[in-house]
């Protein structure tokens, strides 16, 4: 049986507050179900989310019936009716998929998880602001080998480096202008 869920109440164009953003993300299996949709940029069904969910919080493939039966019921009844009426997703009710709308970015971009020997994004780019820095330094006061190297070169391969990481920074975020340009 097919759960009716309200429509969104928040006006598409406007921008949800921090204190939403914040609610939205306290809750692990919301994080889990905008995660999941963000990293792979498609839909899902409630099912295969329901699925894919409770094999990260059971560590086990398939996940147990009654892991899969709790994450199913709480997404269905709590977390997706939430998410739409924030206008954060869109849920078909005909085939029960879900995807990310046009609004999720102002979420999902709280969503970068740093794990390990990791960096974050915003460390990668602070890195490769101060080694730029500093080649270009050193390249000024006449070091060796880097002082051979016009110093619009050096910085030209820098700009390069950034604008290019940038890029790809930008493409690996899934749910971005650029991915809603080439889809259509």
């Amino acid at each position: 049986m097919a759960t009716r869920l309200p429509p969104a109440t928040a006006a598409p164009s406007s921008r949800l507050e921090e204190t939403t953003i914040h609610d939205v993300l306290s809750n692990e299996r919301r994080r889990s179900l905008l995660s999941l949709l963000a990293d792979e940029g498609e839909d899902y069904t409630l099912r295969e989310l329901s699925e894919r969910i409770a094999e990260r919080e059971s560590g086990t493939t398939p996940a147990p019936r009654d892991v899969r039966q709790s994450v199913y019921v709480s997404l269905q009844q709590t977390h997706v009716p939430k998410l739409v009426r924030l206008g954060i997703i869109e849920y078909a009710e005909d085939d029960h998929t879900v995807r990310l709308s046009d609004r999720a970015g102002d979420v999902t971009v709280y969503l970068e998880v740093v794990s390990g020997c990791e960096i974050a994004w915003s460390e990668y780019y602070l890195g490769l602001g101060m080694l730029g820095l500093f080649v270009l330094l050193a390249n000024a006061t006449g070091v060796p080998g880097l002082s051979a190297i016009p110093p619009g070169v050096l910085a030209g391969l820098f700009f390069v480096l950034l604008a290019a990481s940038a890029a790809y920074h930008t493409w690996t975020l899934g749910s971005t202008v650029f991915h809603r340009m080439l889809a259509r």
